[in-house]
């Protein structure tokens, strides 16, 4: 059933420019989860489009199966390299072993993120703080887990 549901699967997303998978599990009982991204958002249609590709091509009296499509959470961790440039501009929270760094992110290329936030420190010299502009060029494997930071203004 795995490799029917994945070929019904990529054979939708082909259609749907911009959409791409974040994850596929199929339970023992046949229950079908598709978490679904997109390089412009999803929207509720996409999930529709996606979950009619695969149910209508799927023979209940064969297999009885439950189907879910869903977009990726907003409280869900970054898994892709494809999600960090789709987020370039937002705020992110990135935890790895080292350190927790909350900074918008200004650039993904194929091996590393860069943030860039702004600190209050301690002047070099006399009393008092001054705001200094931060940065930090961070690999996708140091990173244990990035999320978008929700603002609302």
């Amino acid at each position: 059933m795995r490799e029917k549901v994945e070929k019904l699967l990529q054979d939708a997303l082909d259609e749907k420019e911009g959409l791409f998978l974040i994850e596929l599990s199929i339970s023992p009982a046949h229950q079908i989860k598709v978490i679904i991204d997109g390089d412009q958002g999803v929207t509720v249609q996409d999930c529709i489009d996606i979950s009619r590709a695969i149910e209508h091509q799927l023979d209940r009296e064969e297999t009885d199966f439950s189907l879910e499509v869903l977009s990726a959470g907003v409280s869900e961790p970054l898994q892709m390299m494809r999600q960090y440039v789709k987020n370039v501009g937002r705020k992110l929270k990135v935890k790895t072993e080292a350190e927790t760094i909350e900074g918008t992110l200004v650039e993904a290329d194929d091996a590393t993120i860069t943030l860039q936030w702004k600190a209050r420190e301690p002047k070099p010299v006399g009393k008092g703080k001054h705001t200094v502009e931060k940065e930090a060029i961070v690999s996708y494997s140091d990173i244990l887990e990035a999320k978008v930071m929700v603002t609302f203004n």
